[in-house]
């Protein structure tokens, strides 16, 4: 995660401290980073990351039937159906609309999602793994719901660091890195929320986004110029499937509780 929050460094020239959206298949969250290795964590996805959400509700859908989408990943397939359909045809909520943190959750979105799919099967008359006629409808909500979830999270996570003066008032840089940060439906709507605070959003190339060698190569520059953890024994190295990212100030990022304004995401 140092490594996806680090990479933008590589094409842009882009100072500490900035806030890092990183959204992925297996990862999603938000952190400030205010060095080479020191992130401060703001949230984090309560059960599964959005790329993996997304793959699912595509593998649902059966899109790999669908002729246009056949060569393509499910998030990809998803993106490029959902241009042909009507986000407002279903009624989604974005998740956790109370909570007043930083904190992402997308399974309680999937549930909902499969119980929709199943009942337009029923609807149309469709065995599972059929095309629904519905399905670039339902690629769009979800991918618009998606959207909003990050976007809304985004928000707060710029308005709470701004209270803690975190980053600057205006012209702070925000970061999203990761595989879905490549979805440009999602781009847009995190754009609206840059529009609205003055920020500026800066997203790596996508093959950026998905080379964890280049990833981790940059990092390891990073570390060197800077002269933390590099080691040059590896004797005595104990090593951990999992590593938190930075300091975990989440529970004070809710405490704050702040209410974002209603932004019209018109995209």
């Amino acid at each position: 995660m140092e490594a996806h929050a680090l990479t933008v460094r590589l094409t842009s020239a882009v100072d500490f401290p900035f806030l890092a959206l990183l959204i992925s298949g297996g990862h999603c969250l938000l952190a400030l980073a205010r060095g080479v290795s020191d992130f401060l964590l703001l949230g984090q996805s309560l059960d599964i990351a959005p790329g993996d959400m997304l793959d699912k509700v595509a593998r649902r859908l059966s899109l790999m039937n669908h002729p246009e989408c056949s060569a393509m990943s499910g998030g990809e397939a998803l993106e490029h159906l959902a241009k042909q359909g009507n986000k407002l045809s279903f009624d989604l909520k974005p998740p956790m609309q109370r909570a007043k943190n930083c904190d992402f959750s997308f399974s309680g979105l999937q549930h909902v999602v499969d119980k929709l799919v199943m009942q337009k099967e029923k609807e149309e008359g469709r065995e599972q793994g059929q095309l629904l006629s519905a399905a670039a409808d339902i690629a769009a909500a979800v991918q618009h719901t998606v959207a909003c979830h990050l976007a809304r999270r985004t928000h707060r996570a710029i308005l709470f660091c701004r209270q803690r003066d975190l980053l600057p008032q205006k012209d702070a840089v925000v970061v999203a890195s990761g595989g879905v940060a490549s979805n440009l439906y999602i781009r847009k709507a995190l754009g609206v929320v840059m529009n609205a605070t003055e920020c500026t959003l800066l997203c790596p190339p996508p093959s950026l986004c998905t080379d964890n060698g280049i990833m981790i190569a940059w990092n390891g520059i990073e570390r060197l110029r800077a002269g933390l953890g590099v080691l040059h024994e590896t004797e005595g190295i104990r090593y951990e499937p999992k590593c938190p990212l930075g300091v975990d100030i989440s529970r004070d990022v809710a405490e704050a509780a702040i209410k974002i304004p209603r932004l019209k995401m018109e995209i």
